[in-house]
Formats: C-alpha cells, sequence, structure tokens
C-alpha cells in the first residue's frame, strides 16, 4: 500500500519547507509526497529545487481546496490520501505508519481525524484508544481513496477559501456506511499562519460555503431550521468580531450561488443526519 501525502500551498514560502521536511521525514516506507502550489506570487517555485524528490505542480489560476485535493487524489495510484496543509507538520515519524495501519485493518472506516495541535497547546506525548468520530480537521487527516472516489471526492465549493468541506465529505461517508476514527496523540502541528490570509474574505466565503452545504445535505424540514438559526448566530458573531460588511458580502455570494446549488441538492434522511450529529457531539471537533 501506498500513501500519498498532497501539500495544497499558496504564498507560504516561509512555512512550506517545514512541511514538507517533516512528511519526508515520516517512517512509512510507501510515501509520495506532492506539492500543489496555487498560483502563489511568493517565493514558493523556488523551493522546488531543494526537494527533487517530491512530485511539484503548479497552477497560474486560483481555485477551491475541495478541487485541489480532488486533483491530487484522482491522479495518484496511491492507497491512501493524507492531507498536510502547507502551515502543518508531525510531531514525530510515526503518524502516517499509525493512520494506514489502523485503515488497513478496519475497512469500514474511510478516514483518520488526526489529533490537531494549535499555537498555545501542549502536546501529549502518550497515544489514547482510537475512537469513532464525525468529522476530521482540513490541515491533518487520512483518507482511504477508493472509498473518496465512490462518492465523489470532495464536493466543490462555490469560493476559492475552504468552509465545511470536510464535514460534506464525512457526513456523506458516514450516510455510505463508512466511519471516521480519531487517532488521540497521534499529532499534526498546525501553525494556523495569517500569511496569505485575507480574514474578512475568508469569512465571507466560509459562511458562503456552510450554507450551500447544508442546503445540499440537510433533509426538509431540518434546511429550514440550520439556515435560519446560522442566519442569526453568524450575525451575532459578525458583529462581536467587526465582520458585518463580511457577513453580508457571504450572504450574497450564498444567494449568487444559490441556482447552481439547488442540482446538486442529494440530501441524507434524517435518521442518518441525526445518528451523525449525535456522534459530532462527542467531540473531538
Amino acid at each position: 500500500m501506498k500513501v500519498l501525502i498532497g501539500i495544497i500551498t499558496r504564498n507560504r514560502a516561509s512555512l512550506l519547507p517545514k512541511a514538507i521536511q517533516s512528511a519526508l521525514d515520516q517512517d512509512f516506507p510507501q510515501k509520495e509526497v506532492a506539492v500543489l502550489d496555487i498560483a502563489s506570487t511568493d517565493e514558493t517555485p523556488s523551493i522546488q529545487g531543494s526537494f527533487p524528490q517530491v512530485h511539484w505542480e503548479r497552477l497560474e489560476e486560483r481555485v477551491g481546496i475541495p478541487e485541489s485535493r480532488n486533483r491530487l487524489m484522482s491522479k495518484t495510484d496511491a492507497t491512501y490520501f493524507l492531507s498536510l496543509d502547507d502551515d502543518a507538520w508531525f510531531l514525530r515519524r510515526d503518524e502516517i505508519s499509525l493512520g494506514a495501519g489502523f485503515l488497513e485493518a478496519n475497512p469500514d472506516f474511510a478516514a483518520v481525524a488526526y489529533d490537531i495541535l494549535l499555537p498555545g497547546d501542549k502536546p501529549t506525548l502518550g497515544r489514547g484508544q482510537p475512537r469513532e468520530c464525525a468529522i476530521f480537521v482540513g490541515c491533518g487527516h487520512m483518507l482511504r481513496l477508493s472509498d473518496a472516489a465512490s462518492i465523489g471526492y470532495y464536493a466543490k465549493n462555490p469560493t476559492v477559501y475552504g468552509g465545511s468541506e470536510e464535514m460534506d465529505l464525512g457526513l456523506r461517508l458516514f450516510g455510505n456506511g463508512k466511519k471516521t476514527i480519531f487517532l488521540p496523540g497521534v499529532h499534526v502541528w498546525h501553525e494556523r499562519s495569517a500569511t496569505g490570509r485575507n480574514i474578512q474574505e475568508q469569512f465571507s466565503h466560509n459562511l458562503c460555503n456552510e450554507f450551500v452545504f447544508k442546503v445540499r445535505r440537510w433533509p426538509v424540514p431540518d434546511v429550514f431550521l440550520a439556515v435560519s438559526y446560522r442566519l442569526f448566530s453568524l450575525l451575532a458573531f459578525a458583529v462581536r468580531r467587526g465582520r458585518v460588511k463580511a457577513y453580508f458580502k457571504g450572504m450574497a455570494l450564498f444567494l449568487g450561488a444559490f441556482p447552481k446549488v439547488i442540482p446538486s441538492r442529494v440530501p441524507l434522511s434524517r435518521a442518518s443526519l441525526r445518528s451523525f450529529m449525535r456522534l459530532k457531539r462527542l467531540g473531538p471537533y
């Protein structure tokens, strides 16, 4: 079995080498590292020469996270895909071995949620007992590629920033009878760098994509309740954080995308959705 470690990058030249090196240092023997540069305008292209063993691809136009991951996943012969952000890295050398080993031994599981650490967190050195969870975090997760392919990989978002794509994929896998495992203590560090981020624009895009996700997957009448609740809770958040303008921009993006979203609507059953949400409330994410 082979694991493809995919790193999608944009304007993170100062952090990208650390992410690449941490992937190369993993003790899993059958691994391939691929970097997809999404139209970076900084020194990112010059890094390629320092890592000749890494497959490198560059796009001249900016595309979204789901399309970028799908591009990497659909072009490989690997068994598993490990998504690592360009501002994230492994803390030990066995994280891929543990994730791939679990999926290999448990075919009813399709995804691994790594234990994500953020600045200020203190890593727990001990590894806990794996437990089922609902969703994984984009900066560090592993997918069984045959299961991801069977549901069409990630659903495309209307905007280039991410938002709800991991929950959407996890929900669809769950509805297809596949599960996600959380590995406590098997860490991926996420620096959460502000470099390359426009926080206001990101909020607008996240808001739009969250509503698109709910319209696509929530059954009637739950979709109306879920969207109504988030309309007011996100507005309250925007007022507190000084993002009111970004809130209304996000709503405008959603309304503009709505006619194209409706044909892609494939909701889960109410029973499946409720089971998924009960599992999500148990954490860790």
